[in-house]
């Protein structure tokens, strides 16, 4: 098996990187790492798996996070994702949500670290996949770099051999998930440190990279950096990354994104796909540009059109193509 490049990758975000992002991102970076929002063991388990998996090949590299604590559950699930041909299985150890929390999963997890290792053990027992965890630093009172190296130490035992640290604590009460990723103070230093703790590892820093000037700056102390908001808000941001991190300049057009995706929206609506289930990834994609606006009151207007009415949804796609163009200044 190749070694996956994560020196730049995607954030799992809830309700954001599900299979339709993932595939309009792809249309930008042919380098980035992508990765699925959090699902729980138990809709793997019970529900529709090939409704839950099933993604397009044009997506890898990517990566499926789970959330669970149970580690039978864990391990059925790494069987399950195995065959669905993901190149990564992670773990959720960051997320702060009360129902998150209320399931047993997530942030709270940082907390019983003996579980943590039970539930990684049994994920890498029973998948040939690499198996990786991303957590926080800390949580509600506990900022220690010898309480996370110890954690560490015992992810490392179970033989995963990749973290993603969110370089936050996460505040398990009283602070909603939006909050948690502002109000407690970013400690990249902490992350830097655990690296220089464990040189074997590859450890991932997460949080608030805004730009490829930090991304760089991350990168001479740690071996990859992820990046959630600032490219879900601003999706072309992946150009830069491209052309800053990757040294490619062979990047689609704005244009030539958009055309891309009137074949795809085409092709999903035919199998009963909603036309805003895939559009909504796209409002940031002129971000900054002039005749941003417009993009995203026409697409707030009209991606609520009936799915039969694929006139309708071709134009909304080509509005940046005919007399109402998009600045394409880039």
């Amino acid at each position: 098996m190749s070694k996956l490049n994560r020196t730049v990758s995607m954030a799992p975000m809830m309700d954001c990187t599900d299979r339709h992002d993932r595939y309009f991102l792809r249309l930008i970076s042919k380098n980035i790492f992508l990765y699925s929002e959090m699902i729980a063991t138990g809709a793997i388990i019970k529900g529709d798996r090939k409704k839950i998996l099933e993604f397009n090949e044009f997506e890898k590299p990517v990566a499926l996070q789970l959330g669970g604590s149970n580690p039978n559950d864990l391990g059925e699930c790494c069987k399950i994702v195995e065959d669905f041909g993901y190149n990564e299985i992670n773990l959720n150890l960051g997320c702060p949500s009360k129902k998150v929390q209320k399931n047993k999963f997530g942030a709270c997890l940082i907390k019983e670290p003996d579980l943590v290792a039970e539930c990684l053990f049994n994920m890498v027992k029973n998948t040939k996949l690499p198996v990786t965890a991303k957590t926080r630093i800390g949580f509600d009172d506990t900022e220690d770099f010898d309480y996370l190296n110890s954690f560490i130490e015992k992810i490392k035992k179970t033989g995963v051999k990749t973290i993603i640290l969110h370089a936050r604590k996460a505040i398990l009460k009283g602070l909603s998930p939006k909050e948690n990723l502002k109000i407690p103070k970013l400690n990249y230093q902490m992350v830097y440190d655990i690296k220089k703790a464990n040189p074997e590892l590859e450890i991932i820093i997460n949080g608030a990279i805004t730009d490829t000037k930090q991304a760089k700056t991350h990168l001479k102390h740690v071996d990859g950096v992820m990046i959630g908001r600032a490219i879900y808000q601003s999706p072309y941001f992946l150009k830069e990354i491209e052309k800053d991190i990757f040294n490619n300049d062979e990047i689609l057009s704005r244009d030539e994104v958009v055309e891309r995706m009137v074949n795809y929206v085409e092709e999903e609506v035919k199998k009963g796909t909603r036309v805003n289930q895939i559009m909504r990834h796209t409002v940031g994609l002129y971000h900054g540009q002039k005749g941003a606006t417009k993009w995203k009151r026409y697409l707030s207007e009209n991606m609520m059109a009936r799915d039969s009415d694929f006139q309708k949804v071709k134009h909304i796609l080509q509005v940046v193509q005919n007399n109402e163009k998009v600045s394409m200044a880039i």
